[in-house]
Parts: C-alpha cells; structure tokens; sequence
C-alpha cells in the first residue's frame, strides 16, 4: 500500500521549471510540505503564485545548485521553516548546443558538472545528518538515460550523469542501514527547456512522442509514496515509441 506524503517536508532542487517544477506542485497537491529552490527567483516566485491561488502554499529560495555554501543555507533555511526534511528531490541539470568534444573546454566542463553532480553531492551532505538522526529519508535524484547508454548529449553531461547514478548507489549502500533510501530516475527523452541547449532542435513530431515533464514527476511522487521496506535503486523510464 502507498504511503501518504501529506505533511511531510519535500525539498526540490531544481524547482523553477520542467520536471522539477511539475514535482513542485504535485507534492503541494498531496498536502506535502514543499520547499522548492532553484537559481531563477523570478519563475520560483511565480510558482509559488500559482500554487497559493489553488490554495496551496510552498516555501520558495532561490540558491545556486552549484554552491555548496548555498546549499547548505538551504538545508537550514528548509528545516528552520517547514522542519525536518524527509524527502530530497534533486532535479537540477544544464546542457549546452557546443557539446561535442572539439568545442569543449575546461570552463564548459567544469559548469556542467557542477550543476550536473556535484550539486548532488553539496544538498546531500546538507541534508544527510538530519536523515542519519531520524534513521529515516528519501534521495531522489534525476539524471538521464544518458548516464546508462551512449549518446550525442556529450561528454561532460554523460559523465555527471553516469556519475549521479554512481554516487547515489554508493550512498544508498552506506546509508541504507540509518533507514536511508536512494532511488536514480533516468527518463528518455523528455520535452522540457533542455530540447532548447541541443545542436539541432528535435522535429515537432519527435518532441509529440517524447517524455512530458508530468510523467517523470508523477514517478517521482510514486517512489516517494513507497513504504519503507520498498527501495527502488534505479528506474528508466522511456517514451515508448523513440
């Protein structure tokens, strides 16, 4: 049977648009208590807008993924306003169109990977001594089927996504024993403001038949309805006709 989230303190990295943003506002919906934080205030604002107008409130902070010190104000500012954080939903990520290795460079590179993964890593430590005190939590993170197979999103996006999934399963054997849960969703294509960093912009009926960024979030609220007993390490999720 699925648990409810109703009252329990969501925070998702990565909130002002696309998967993260849906997340948002399906764990409000659920009565979660939701802070959602992303680098763009302006969108988070109008996030937080839109929710308070269906009755619904969230907690908004606009912070940089690629920050440690950033996200460790975040973790404070999450559990001194809504209390202790049970579920961490990591949706950040960038892209950009001059991906392929002959245009890469060590500014690139290091961008990339730093939104793309360590980023993970800052918000996890932050929030990892709370989780470890209660013997209780959820990681949920978002990284690609770019991380499992070969493709043409680059080398840099490749290994920080090929890196999240490694960094979250080796979390989930340490902690797993503090009552601690790690799950990596890697979506196919999703038609999200990514399709707009590629090199070639995917026909409209290609982008007809991807991923919409309510499908992963829909996931992602089931995974975190799962009871306690119920750790699901990876999940793909695929459109089912590319």
């Amino acid at each position: 049977m699925l648990m409810s989230v109703n009252d329990r303190v969501v925070l998702i990295v990565g909130a002002s648009s696309g998967i993260g943003r849906v997340s948002a506002v399906l764990f409000a919906r659920e009565g979660a208590r939701v802070m959602a934080a992303a680098r763009r205030g302006q969108k988070l604002r109008h996030l937080h807008e839109e929710l308070a107008q269906n009755g619904h409130q969230i907690e908004v902070y606009e912070c940089d993924a690629s920050s440690a010190s950033d996200m460790e104000q975040l973790a404070r500012q999450t559990s001194t306003k809504l209390g202790q954080i049970d579920i961490l939903v990591y949706t950040a990520g960038i892209n950009v169109r001059n991906r392929a290795m002959k245009d890469l460079n060590v500014e690139t590179w290091d961008m990339l990977l730093s939104v793309n993964l360590s980023g993970a890593y800052y918000i996890t430590q932050a929030v990892l001594p709370q989780m470890r005190q209660a013997r209780s939590g959820h990681l949920i993170y978002v990284s690609s089927i770019s991380g499992l197979l070969p493709d043409v999103s680059g080398a840099a996006y490749q290994a920080a996504k090929r890196g999240l999934l490694g960094f979250a399963h080796a979390t989930r054997l340490e902690e797993k024993g503090n009552g601690i849960r790690t799950c990596v969703v890697c979506p196919g294509l999703v038609d999200t403001e990514l399709v707009e960093q590629r090199p070639v912009r995917p026909t409209r009926e290609i982008l007809q038949n991807a991923l919409q960024a309510e499908d992963i979030a829909e996931m992602i609220l089931f995974i975190a309805k799962l009871p306690p007993r119920v750790a699901i390490p990876e999940m793909q999720i695929l459109p089912s006709v590319l």
